[in-house]
């Protein structure tokens, strides 16, 4: 390992780390049965893992999640809010107070997913190096001074360099958050608290129609439009929480005020050493080997680049990818054009952003559901099976019928739809990152994921055209087809980590990797005979 390239927390992981390794005891035995020669042995490998009996793990966790989830929960509200309320702007009369033509609409929404997607990737690889509770506030209180700019535009200019300046500063929330909660949370763990957090996407696609009915209320006061106080206020609240984030926002584990030292320590070891097999200790995963070695313990933690690069050579990088535009360009299209193809239902518009409001809150609760349910089982392809099914059962619906003739029709499809994507947005992020091993080869890979996966954002906002208005067949129809891609990179992805998995045991057995030290098998990460795939 290159030690130039650690970082301080690097460091002081690997100190925790000796510490506890110092006081391991691992024993091997050998009985000779009637005689029999060593080869015919029964090994038998012990490890007595670090006492931390005085932590009450259940207690510390529920201090992790009242310290964190309504934080970043809120947080993520307060940006999918902002970021989607453009669409509510539209119905009450942004296109044509601005004079928009043709595409131009459009184009401000994609112009938010160039930069959005762009830098998320990069803004995760910044975040190993710079404190969460600078770069991720800063980001924030940015972000909110755009939103309040955009209620102020006066020309089609004006909106899309406000679009282009939201994604940018909008870009480290999401990934870095995702990041952040794998190095507090085990595997198991992690799943539910990400479905907590996405679901305030959820949570906002509800909220913004009801507050934006309220908002535009305020039509005409100061001579100014009500679709420019949805724009003014939500910016404005953006920008306070911003501020009162900077006092509560913490850090990595390592260096977080509110856990004790043993905290610390107890948070930090219990994550790097997390087996990635469920329900199997060290002691069974070294039997795999006949017991003839100790599983190495934890994952590489250096800033080494050739992890860096390792996410770009990774096979389960371009299909896990695949597989989150699949539920990527669904979510937008869902989350930008709800109100307006519930306008075209013939619903006046405060009505549309109403009835957009149970679809969401039906979704947020479906998706946590769905989450705790899986920690237990373990289990992550079936359920994104299930939910990308639903998704197909919804637009082709929507795809088949007259929206005017229809209605009530449409509008559960839309409840179907919405069904499947909220709870499979973070289960796909989840399952890579899951199947990711060391923490800077993790960090860039869901920054890879979310940012490369979200340039379709820029497509979704482009496949609901007014032409096309009120079917919207070509909207509907490349849904149908980007889940179509999503689910064959799914069966792509099951069976390549299967082969994976029955490969490495096969090599475990076979004595492959007998001449690796326990260093360099830590430093393989999820190549590593002894980290699993989670299917």
């Amino acid at each position: 390992m290159d030690k130039d390239l650690e970082k301080p927390s690097a460091q002081y992981l690997e100190e925790v780390d000796q510490e506890f390794n110092d006081k391991n005891n691992v024993t091997s035995s050998i009985e000779n049965i009637d005689g029999a020669s060593p080869d015919a042995s029964k090994f038998e490998s012990v490890v007595e893992e670090p006492d931390f009996s005085d932590i009450d793990q259940k207690k510390l966790i529920r201090k992790l999640d009242f310290r964190l989830m309504p934080l970043f929960t809120i947080l993520y509200l307060i940006s999918f809010l902002d970021r989607g309320n453009i669409g509510a702007a539209k119905i009450e009369g942004l296109a044509e107070d601005l004079n928009l033509q043709g595409s131009e609409y459009n184009l401000c929404l994609t112009v938010f997913f160039i930069l959005y997607a762009g830098c998320e990737m990069p803004s995760n690889t910044i975040l190993k190096h710079v404190k969460p509770s600078l770069f991720i506030v800063a980001a924030i209180i940015l972000w909110g001074i755009v939103m309040t700019l955009s209620g102020l535009v006066q020309k089609y200019a004006d909106l899309l360099a406000c679009r282009a300046l939201l994604g940018l500063f909008e870009a480290p929330l999401f990934p870095g958050i995702s990041f952040y909660l794998s190095v507090y949370y085990t595997k198991n763990e992690f799943l539910v608290r990400e479905a907590i957090f996405f679901s305030a996407a959820s949570i906002a696609g509800a909220f913004s129609g009801l507050l934006a009915a309220a908002i535009t209320q305020m039509d005409g006061i100061g001579g100014l439009e009500g679709w420019r106080y949805i724009f003014i206020l939500e910016g404005a609240l953006t920008i306070l929480l911003g501020i009162l984030a900077y006092f509560v926002f913490p850090d990595f584990p390592q260096d977080a005020k509110f856990l004790n030292d043993r905290e610390r320590e107890f948070v930090t070891y219990r994550v790097k050493h997390d087996s990635n097999r469920d329900g199997e200790s060290l002691k069974e995963l070294s039997k795999l080997n006949h017991g003839q070695r100790t599983a190495p313990l934890g994952e590489d933690h250096s800033n080494n680049p050739k992890y860096f690069w390792a996410v770009f050579k990774d096979w389960q990088s371009w299909t896990m990818l695949l597989v989150y535009c699949g539920t990527c360009v669904p979510l937008y299209g869902i989350s930008l054009f709800t109100p307006t193809i519930i306008k075209n239902m013939g619903y006046a518009s405060t009505k549309a952003q109403l009835l957009s409001a149970p679809i969401y809150i039906v979704a947020a609760v479906f998706c946590i559901l769905q989450a705790y349910i899986l920690s237990r089982i373990g289990l992550r392809s079936p359920f994104i099976l299930f939910n990308y099914l639903c998704i197909l059962a919804g637009y082709v619906v929507c795809i088949s019928m007259d929206p005017v003739k229809y209605p009530h029709s449409i509008y559960g499809a839309l409840f179907v739809i919405a069904l499947g994507i909220y709870p499979s947005f973070p289960l796909v992020v989840v399952w890579f990152s899951n199947n990711v091993s060391g923490t800077y080869k993790r960090a860039v890979a869901i920054g890879f994921q979310i940012g490369i996966g979200n340039f379709s954002g820029a497509y979704s906002s482009n496949i609901y055209r007014g032409q096309d208005s009120p079917r919207y067949l070509l909207g509907h129809g490349m849904e149908i087809m980007f889940v179509s891609i999503g689910l064959v990179a799914m069966a792509v992805t099951f069976v390549g980590y299967s082969i994976s998995n029955s490969k490495k045991k096969r090599r475990l057995e076979s004595g492959y990797y007998d001449e690796y030290t326990d260093q360099e098998l830590i430093e393989m990460n999820d190549k590593s005979p002894y980290f699993i795939y989670r299917l």
